[in-house]
């Protein structure tokens, strides 16, 4: 994914990517049509983001290429020893499933252009390291065996292809960001070439895996930027166009540069970013791509994984500000999640077995609902559910319902669904939810009220 020390720079043209974009529109697709297009994913609100590749190896951090600035022979050996032999989508589509995700996005190819899938146009891939296979053709059955979305992430980005031009991500341009440098490290290479190898492969994966449901494609610079890359590099109008004909319904994030256009991208990206920081999103349509820790490959000695409380409240406040979640997993190089993702995956499945209702077919609550205190919303416009999540399990067992009186008909825990009472406030306006004193079994519990 992306390193921290270059994120800020064009994290702003993916959050305005769309927003800015009114003059043109590459297609005739109309607002009705796209929602209906993807229905699914705004219903699903929840996925499984999994970046895998050499760089497992390392196990520190999947930019350990550019980071330490290792040239294509230096990196060569975790091509050489790459065995992931107790690789298992089956378990890692079971996983994803009792998480109560409903779709996942697979790197297909990472920054360092290497391939999970067999693509007749490079050596650089899986089926041709220890593994012997076509390592996404099995993800994809796998996952859509239990019934859930399948999605690929291609970098658009490539550290190993020779006619890709260096930029101020590559891991050989170093402190000197001369012209004179730039000049000389791109002597031979012609990105012309590192497009149509780019677009071979797309059409490789879209092409030869049936239905696939999500293209995130990473990523652009901020336009104008002295040393970086946008839509006019990668192509990306008629790149997007193709990925369109290939797969009409597919669904594509926005990165791909095209700032002009309103339909350069389906939704933004916020990457990394705060539960604080997604409010803003509200009314738009976007999904925040998060990791468990501080890396989205495989790193055996980072240690700031997040707490289940902070992976609940980053799912909650996506949801409750009309957005989705997508929560990454670094496999190890030998193909499995380690005891922390899983750690983690089962305590999100305790929580979403009893509450899932509050998330799928969920958005913010009508602006007549003020939020109690302590608490987040979350609504089914379909069945006119209100969830409130408690953040703060209440003192003396009132939860005050500010302003609720004549809208609430019946309340009740989502877990068991076992009834709650509730009373009319002293002002006649609020009302006063009576919980009992212990608290459900869940770190966020969740009340349900169905609306008048």
């Amino acid at each position: 994914m992306i390193k921290k020390i270059v994120l800020a720079f064009f994290m702003v043209a993916f959050t305005l990517s769309l927003a800015s974009a009114q003059q043109k529109k590459l297609g005739n697709e109309t607002e009705a049509q796209k929602k209906q297009r993807m229905k699914w994913w705004t219903d699903a609100r929840f996925g499984m983001f999994i970046h895998w590749g050499l760089y497992s190896q390392a196990a520190r951090h999947e930019w350990v290429k550019h980071n330490e600035h290792l040239t294509n022979e230096q990196y060569q050996k975790y091509f050489d020893q790459f065995n992931p032999d107790h690789f298992d989508p089956k378990k890692w589509a079971r996983e994803a499933k009792a998480a109560g995700m409903k779709y996942a996005v697979l790197t297909t190819k990472h920054h360092e252009g290497f391939t999970l899938f067999d693509s007749k146009y490079t050596d650089y891939k899986a089926t041709n390291t220890h593994a012997k296979r076509d390592l996404v053709k099995e993800y994809v059955e796998a996952f859509r065996a239990q019934g859930l979305k399948v999605g690929f992430y291609y970098s658009l980005l490539d550290w190993h292809h020779p006619d890709y031009t260096m930029d101020s991500a590559h891991p050989l341009v170093q402190e000197d960001t001369s012209k004179a440098n730039y000049d000389r490290l791109n002597k031979g290479r012609d990105m012309a070439k590192y497009r149509q190898y780019m677009r071979n492969q797309i059409t490789e994966l879209l092409t030869n895996y049936g239905k696939i449901d999500v293209l995130w494609l990473d990523w652009s610079w901020n336009k104008g930027d002295k040393h970086g890359k946008w839509g006019d590099d990668w192509g990306a109008v008629e790149l997007l166009k193709l990925v369109r004909k290939l797969q009409p319904g597919i669904i594509v994030n926005n990165r791909l540069g095209l700032y002009d256009y309103s339909d350069g991208g389906d939704f933004e990206t916020p990457e990394q970013v705060s539960s604080k920081e997604l409010e803003k999103y509200k009314g738009k349509t976007w999904e925040t791509c998060q990791t468990f820790s501080g890396s989205w490959g495989y790193y055996r000695d980072e240690n700031s994984w997040k707490t289940h409380r902070q992976l609940l409240d980053l799912l909650i406040t996506s949801v409750s500000n009309g957005g989705n979640l997508i929560l990454n997993v670094g496999p190890t190089a030998r193909g499995e999640f380690d005891y922390r993702a899983t750690n983690a995956l089962d305590s999100l499945s305790y929580w979403m077995h009893a509450n899932d209702k509050a998330i799928y077919n969920c958005t913010y609550a009508p602006a007549e609902f003020k939020t109690p205190e302590n608490t987040k919303l979350t609504y089914n416009p379909q069945t006119k559910r209100l969830y409130i999540h408690i953040y703060n399990y209440p003192i003396g067992g009132k939860l005050i319902l500010p302003a609720y009186n004549g809208k609430v008909k019946y309340a009740q825990f989502l877990n068991d669904y076992s009834e709650l009472k509730y009373n009319l406030a002293a002002n006649g306006s609020d009302l006063e939810l009576i919980l009992p004193q212990n608290k459900p079994h869940y770190d966020i519990s969740v009340v349900e009220l169905t609306l008048q």
